[in-house]
C-alpha cells in the first residue's frame, strides 16, 4: 500500500494511506504527526488545532493535534523539543517511515513507522527512539493519541479476585497534583475506568495506571477507537510505573501509552508498538454490564 502525497490543513506535503474503509494522513512539513485518522469521508478521530494548522518553522513548541511521539519522563528540557521542521520519509516493507531531524537538545532520533492493513480497519504504529549521545540515556517512548473533543476514554480495570484469595495489590493508580477524583468527568467503575471530555471544563484532569490487559478505547458518537499495546507489569515504567495515562482539557483528550524505562547505550534503539482499530455503528453502552459485553465481543475480533 503506497502513500499518496496530499495537501492537508495548510501543509502541502502530507502523506495519505487509505484502504476502502479508513484513512490516515501524516505531516512531513513538521512533526511528524499522524494528523488525521478516520473513516474515509468521515470526521477526524484526532483533534486539530485550527490556530496551528499549516504553520512551520520557529523554535516554539506547537502541539498541532493528531498523534505524536514524545520522550518520557516528562520534562521541559527533553520532552518539549520543537518539531517544526521537515521530516524525512520513505517506504519500506509496506511501512511508511517518518523520521524527523535529530533533536539538537537531546541527541535522540525519533522515528514513527506506520502500516495500514489492506482490508481491515487496523493500523500498526511503531515508535522508535535511538540514542546518539556518547553516553547512556534512560528514557521511555511515549505515544500520545490526541482525540477530538466530545467523547470518553474507557480503560479496563484489573480482573476481580476475592479476598483472601488475592492478598497483594494488582496495579498502581497514579494521580497528578491537579487530579480531582470527584470531578464528574471521571467514572471509577468496578470493571472500567472512564474519563469524559468536556469542552466546557476549565481544569485539566489526568491519571495513570499499569494496564496489564493492554488496551484502551475512545468512544465518540457511534464510532470507537481501540488502541492495543504491549504490557509487562514486571518492567520499570515512568510515573510510578504507568503504561497507560489519560489526560483531558477543554480542547481534547489524550490516550497515552508508554514503553518501559530503558537505558540506551550509544547507538542503541528502543521500539514501542501500538495497534489501532476503528469501528462504527458501535455503542459500548454506559453500564458495566453493557460495556463488558461490548468489549468482550470487540476484543475477540481483533
Amino acid at each position: 500500500m503506497k502513500a499518496e502525497r496530499v495537501s492537508y490543513g495548510g501543509w502541502p506535503n502530507c502523506l495519505r494511506l487509505a484502504n476502502r474503509e479508513v484513512e490516515l494522513i501524516a505531516t512531513t512539513d513538521v512533526g511528524p504527526r499522524i494528523i488525521r485518522f478516520g473513516f474515509v469521508g468521515g470526521p477526524n478521530e484526532f483533534v486539530e488545532y485550527p490556530d496551528q494548522l499549516g504553520k512551520t518553522g520557529g523554535d516554539t513548541y506547537r502541539s498541532y493535534g493528531g498523534h505524536r511521539l514524545w520522550i518520557a519522563p516528562e520534562s521541559k528540557q527533553t520532552t518539549y523539543h520543537p518539531d517544526n521542521h521537515p521530516v524525512e520519509w520513505f517506504e519500506e516493507n509496506d511501512e511508511l517511515i517518518l523520521r524527523p531531524p535529530l533533536e539538537s537538545t537531546t541527541r535522540i532520533q525519533k522515528e514513527i513507522r506506520v502500516k495500514l492493513h489492506e482490508t481491515k480497519n487496523r493500523v500498526c504504529v511503531t515508535h522508535l527512539l535511538t540514542n546518539h549521545n556518547p553516553f547512556a540515556v534512560t528514557l521511555a517512548a511515549w505515544a500520545l493519541s490526541v482525540m477530538a473533543p466530545g467523547g470518553r476514554a474507557i480503560a479496563p480495570q484489573e480482573p476481580y479476585r476475592p479476598h483472601p484469595e488475592s492478598l497483594l495489590p494488582v496495579r498502581p493508580l497514579v494521580l497528578w497534583s491537579y487530579t480531582k477524583m470527584n470531578d464528574p468527568r471521571w467514572t471509577w467503575g468496578e470493571k472500567f475506568l472512564q474519563l469524559r471530555q468536556d469542552p466546557n471544563a476549565e481544569i485539566p484532569q489526568k491519571a495513570g495506571v499499569m494496564n496489564t490487559l493492554g488496551w484502551a478505547a475512545y468512544a465518540a458518537g457511534d464510532r470507537l477507537f481501540l488502541k492495543k499495546f504491549y504490557s509487562n507489569p514486571d518492567a520499570p515504567y515512568p510515573d510510578f510505573c504507568c503504561n497507560l495515562e489519560l489526560f483531558t482539557n477543554k480542547r481534547m483528550l489524550e490516550v497515552e501509552t508508554l514503553s518501559p524505562l530503558t537505558t540506551l547505550e550509544p547507538g542503541a534503539m528502543l521500539a514501542h508498538e501500538e495497534e489501532w482499530w476503528l469501528f462504527r455503528g458501535i455503542d459500548p453502552g454506559h453500564s458495566e454490564a453493557e460495556m463488558d459485553r461490548a468489549f468482550q465481543q470487540l476484543l475477540a475480533t481483533t
